[in-house]
């Protein structure tokens, strides 16, 4: 957990907060063209909840931890380590790879409550300070706008999201063979294979979802 969570965090917040400025700005001159700029704040708050907090977190942790697990466990293969776990009688399922998964479970969702509030933030500064919006009613459409539903959806999304890439970390780096050759092609498979996952169970439970 503090692996997958607690040194992810800076960079969740990083991804967060510049996702929250940019949108801000496209949206901002997109909806002035039809004279609707004070509904940035709200349009922000929903993409930001509903998609891109969840997918990019799952995505920068994917390509910070997901590989990391990856290429420990296919060390630990190559140099036969989790032979030796086995011949002690140690269970490397339920040694190695449960915690891991059970991390993803659990850091995913917080680290996605943070990059929704940065990017919330960020989107924040841009709008009012920067574009000028007013502060009220910038506030006022994030209130109107994002429902109970979109949080318990973001979350939801997340813990899947930590499973996916949790999962496919622990079978690449621990079915991993030819030494070290196989170790970076573990790795790389992990992190593509993951993207790929996440993407696509994203679709799946965002069409289910939104019914």
């Amino acid at each position: 957990m503090e692996f997958i969570g607690n040194k992810s965090l800076w960079i969740t917040i990083l991804t967060g907060t510049f996702t929250g400025m940019v949108l801000t700005i496209q949206s901002y001159f997109a909806l002035k063209t039809f004279s609707s700029e004070s509904i940035v704040g709200g349009m922000v708050a929903v993409s930001m909840t509903r998609e891109l907090g969840p997918v990019l977190t799952a995505l920068m942790v994917n390509a910070r931890a997901g590989s990391a697990i990856a290429a420990e466990l296919g060390t630990m293969r190559v140099t036969e380590q989790i032979d030796a776990l086995q011949s002690l009688a140690v269970n490397p399922v339920q040694y190695l790879v449960t915690p891991r998964i059970l991390a993803g479970l659990v850091m995913l969702p917080s680290l996605t409550m943070v990059a929704n509030f940065t990017g919330i933030l960020g989107s924040y500064l841009v709008g009012v300070l920067l574009l000028g919006v007013d502060s009220g009613i910038f506030l006022s459409k994030i209130e109107s706008f994002v429902e109970l539903r979109d949080i318990w959806g973001s979350l939801i999304k997340a813990a899947i999201f930590g499973v996916v890439l949790t999962h496919v970390g622990c079978y690449k780096g621990y079915f991993t063979e030819n030494g070290a050759e196989g170790v970076g092609r573990a790795t790389t498979e992990a992190v593509s294979f993951s993207a790929v996952f996440i993407l696509f169970s994203d679709y799946i439970f965002t069409s289910f979802w939104q019914r």
